[in-house]
């Protein structure tokens, strides 16, 4: 077995082993170096067997990012246990229905979400006890934080099969239906922790990771947690994505890596001038999540002197399957080259490789992808073209290895039998001065099948009109691109990830646009 293809408690012993003094989590001025989290999380997983856990158990995991999500998290897996992170921004039904469906026998939760712990314990019934990290418990009879963290006997020491046995269940966003559980095992883990260790370069006892998005997230979690563990480096985690909040933190914790979605460079850009200095520190920034509009990397790239390394993976592939090469040649627009150990190709429908430049779904296999999806074999056997996981990205390979996403297949638009792809046309929009956040999505034409909608959250109030913004968009596309009409937000819609949703956009079309439309009909 690889030295890096080993169970994740084995690979952290082995850092521990190393680093053991060196600072593993900085959170809120408190620091944790590795023997000290070694310690923690092995109290966690010895009290989580006292308490009846055996291999295999799922437990769920509601927690901001913070030190004592992380200590969480490798306490389940050292246990034996799956962990299964909740999105923070779900409701409590939401909540419900993934401890459920993942049999979750237990529950590990911040104090901040007693409200939503108190409105579904009652719907909850396989949960057998609940740990509360704070003081403010949904029920007396829960357990408290510090039980956890006390003195005990070493945990039991648990037999893993790396790709049989299962690291956490991540829920996915459930847009075409009810979320499911990609199923993500050790092996899925430690090849990807170990690709992203090569594509990186990051210095072990040297780097520091800034992670501000949230770690129940893939992006997050791998990149941001798992990596740093595993590997030798320091991660600082925010809980909430503030851009004094951020800056303030890269000043104190030296950060040298962040790791943000788009519409959070572009945040970013509305800091004061006095900010600049406090991202001195910062060596690399990374952005994935979304595809990344050209011109904000650009403005932020010349305010800032930090370059941004584009990439991108899906959460069923661990998940990063690409990146710009670090320090190498960056393509501006492409999510770059694949990672070590993981291969990528475009297939056309009937699962035929398409030749360079030629429009296709992206796939991907590897030791990456996922088991499957949780207890779903008919929709897990829809995602695969036999050993190609289907990402449902159509996009393009050039001659050089780098891959350009296009769009999402859901959201391209089809107007007149000819294809838009909303990406082109939100990157004219993002061109012009008076767009602060753009999306484009498809809305149902009797007469054209489809016509392109944008929806713009502008600079400032008024700075521009619906026909300034299509008059724009008819010097740089095609007129079936130019959008038909223009929806104005004060901001967009975005998921807990900083995430631009479509979804709640074409919610808004299907009630009849029931915002500031400053609506242009017509071609």
């Amino acid at each position: 077995m690889s030295e890096h293809i080993a169970p994740l408690p084995a690979l952290f012993a082995k850092t521990a082993a190393t680093c053991g003094g060196h600072t593993a989590i900085n959170f809120n001025g408190q620091t944790t170096d590795f023997t000290t989290f070694d310690k923690r999380s092995d109290a966690v997983a010895a009290n989580l067997q006292a308490l009846g856990i055996v291999k295999g158990d799922r437990i769920g995991l509601y927690c901001i990012n913070s030190d004592f999500f992380a200590v969480a998290y490798f306490g389940i897996v050292k246990a034996g246990a799956t962990v299964v992170p909740i999105n923070l921004l779900l409701n409590p039904k939401e909540v419900a229905y993934i401890l459920n469906d993942s049999g979750a026998r237990a529950l590990i939760y911040f104090e901040a979400f007693t409200p939503a712990v108190n409105a579904i314990r009652a719907d909850l019934p396989a949960i057998e006890f609940a740990v509360c990290i704070g003081a403010e418990k949904s029920d007396p009879a829960d357990r408290d934080w510090p039980e956890l963290l006390c003195a005990a006997e070493a945990p039991v020491p648990v037999e893993f099969d790396v790709d049989e046995d299962i690291v956490v269940l991540i829920y996915t966003s459930g847009t075409t239906g009810k979320p499911k559980g990609a199923m993500l095992t050790h092996r899925n883990l430690a090849s990807n922790t170990n690709s992203i260790r090569i594509a990186m370069g990051l210095v072990p006892g040297e780097d520091v990771m800034l992670v501000v998005l949230p770690m129940f997230h893939a992006f997050a979690a791998t990149v941001g947690m798992l990596f740093p563990l595993l590997h030798g480096c320091t991660f600082a985690p925010v809980p909430k994505f503030e851009p004094n909040l951020v800056a303030d933190t890269i000043a104190a914790t030296g950060a040298t890596v962040f790791m943000a979605v788009p519409s959070m460079y572009n945040v970013l850009l509305r800091l004061p001038e006095t900010a600049d200095s406090k991202l001195d520190s910062l060596r690399l920034c990374l952005s994935g999540g979304a595809a990344m509009p050209v011109e904000i990397l650009k403005q932020f790239e010349e305010r800032y002197g930090k370059l941004i390394y584009e990439g991108d993976g899906p959460t069923e592939c661990s998940p990063v399957t690409c990146v710009n090469p670090i320090g190498g040649r960056r393509v501006i627009g492409s999510v770059g080259t694949v990672v070590p150990d993981v291969e990528m190709t475009i297939l056309d429908d009937h699962a035929n490789e398409l030749p360079h430049g030629q429009i296709g779904e992206i796939c991907v296999r590897g030791p990456n992808v996922m088991k499957g999806y949780w207890q779903r074999p008919e929709e897990t056997a829809e995602a695969f073209f036999d050993e190609w996981f289907r990402t449902g990205d159509l996009g393009t390979e050039d001659d050089d290895g780098y891959f350009h996403i296009v769009d999402r297949m859901k959201d391209m638009i089809i107007v007149n039998g000819m294809n838009v792809y909303p990406r082109v046309v939100e990157e004219i929009l993002y061109q012009h001065e008076a767009v602060g956040e753009a999306a484009v999505i498809g809305e149902p034409s009797g007469l054209h099948g489809e016509i392109p909608v944008a929806y713009i959250a502008l600079t400032a109030e008024d700075a521009a009109t619906a026909a300034d913004l299509r008059g724009f968009c008819r010097e740089h596309l095609g007129n079936h691109e130019v959008p038909r009409k223009v929806f104005f937000l004060p901001e967009l819609p975005k998921n807990a990830a900083g995430k631009i949703v479509k979804r709640e956009l074409r919610k808004a079309g299907e009630l009849e646009r029931g915002v500031d439309s400053r609506e242009s009909p017509g071609a």
